[in-house]
């Protein structure tokens, strides 16, 4: 896979490539800014590009680049990476789009497996987004949100719930003593009624829907 990386952080950048290269990849840069990235793309292809969320421009150059580049090269995978786990960078993700896009802590793809499964993932078009930040999140209320939850019934909410904590369905029906059919029954009718339709595709459903109990409940601004 040829992926490009953008960093401000030379020694980081400079690990990540090692890393990179441990794993089989082909570095393309790096650079050190979001200007950078961009006209380096423009002339050099590229699978993934790897970009620091608070690199140049500032303060969150990352962000900004992701957006002009989904729109310059929608085939190309973006992984965004930070020092901190923050709702609003993946508010702001989640507006550049939701597949073959991801949003981890540099902390926790520091090892080649690590990091060669979130590239993988996003290459394939999947949506990444950082556990720590999901259970971060939900951490703060067990209570049912309401608003856009008011449709669910109280069972819908309790599997809702659990989803937002990185449950499988196997993991939820143990949790609520169902079968895991009762549990795809649940989920089907929670993604109509929240309006999240098939064209999404499932895991992406999954991933919006927890996103909509969170910010119901306030907790993601």
């Amino acid at each position: 896979m040829r992926i490009a990386v953008a960093d401000d952080g030379g020694l980081f950048r400079d690990g990540l490539g090692m890393l990179l290269k441990a794993a089989g990849h082909e570095v393309v840069g790096p650079v050190a800014d979001g200007g950078a990235l961009v006209a380096l793309l423009s002339q050099t292809p590229a699978d993934v590009a790897i970009l620091d969320i608070r690199m140049p421009p500032e303060p969150h150059g990352g962000l900004d680049t992701a957006r002009r580049l989904r729109q310059e090269h929608p085939g190309l995978g973006l992984l965004l990476l930070s020092q901190y786990a923050e709702s609003g960078y993946l508010v702001r993700m989640l507006e550049i789009g939701t597949a073959g896009i991801g949003y981890r802590l540099k902390e926790q793809v520091g090892s080649v497996a690590a990091l060669s499964d979130t590239l993988d993932r996003i290459a394939n078009g999947e949506l990444v987004i950082e556990p720590v930040l999901v259970a971060k999140l939900v951490g703060r209320s067990a209570a049912a949100p309401p608003g856009a939850l008011a449709a669910l019934s109280d069972r819908e909410v309790e599997v809702l719930r659990l989803m937002a904590q990185g449950r499988s369905n196997a993991s939820i029906a143990a949790e609520m003593v169902v079968t895991v059919k009762a549990v795809e029954k649940h989920t089907a009718a929670i993604f109509a009624k929240l309006g999240l339709i098939d064209d999404t595709g499932s895991q992406h459903r999954r991933v919006l829907a927890v996103l909509t109990y969170l910010g119901a409940a306030g907790q993601v601004p």
